[in-house]
């Protein structure tokens, strides 16, 4: 299916919401957060579509200076071959996400991600826990202004070092 038949059936089935952002593949669309169960419901449940699989949840930290982190959601029908994403905006600090578990189990773990690296909490996670940091780590990696805490559990913490590497 076409990227425009894509973009033509999403705006069809959301009534026109959602504002595309990205021509190329896959075709990508900016909605509000507030709206994303209703219109996953709706791009789940269209034949047209029939999205079976989120395939990946991702996060872009914009930068301290614009408050703002942007959540990309990737779906796929197989059944129609296509693919396209939907991005939101959170905010930086304290961010927060409806979350997809409901419609899609594959959104457990990749919500707990986001969250354990960005710090987005997702409401309505049946267990939004760290799943890649150990669970009293401070802070979240992939900010931008992210500083390593100088010492965990007595062990100092040097991201400069190599201990694989040692000098001779």
């Amino acid at each position: 299916m076409s990227a425009d038949r894509v973009s033509d059936i999403i705006h069809e089935v959301t009534g026109g919401e959602p504002e595309q952002i990205s021509q190329a593949e896959p075709a990508t669309f900016r909605i509000q957060p507030e709206k994303l169960i209703t219109i996953c419901e709706r791009i789940k449940n269209d034949p047209r579509l029939y999205v079976d699989r989120l395939s990946c949840i991702t996060g872009v930290d914009c930068g301290p200076e614009t408050g703002k982190i942007e959540l990309i959601y990737h779906f796929e029908s197989v059944t129609e071959n296509l693919r396209f994403a939907f991005s939101i905006l959170v905010a930086r600090t304290e961010g927060s996400a409806p979350s997809l578990c409901g419609l899609w189990k594959s959104a457990d773990w990749m919500e707990r991600e986001v969250f354990d690296m960005y710090g987005v909490k997702f409401s309505g996670h049946p267990d939004l826990r760290r799943i890649l940091m150990p669970a009293d780590w401070q802070g979240y990696p992939l900010l931008r202004d992210y500083r390593v805490q100088q010492e965990y559990h007595g062990i100092e913490v040097n991201p400069e070092s190599d201990q694989n590497n040692p000098k001779s």
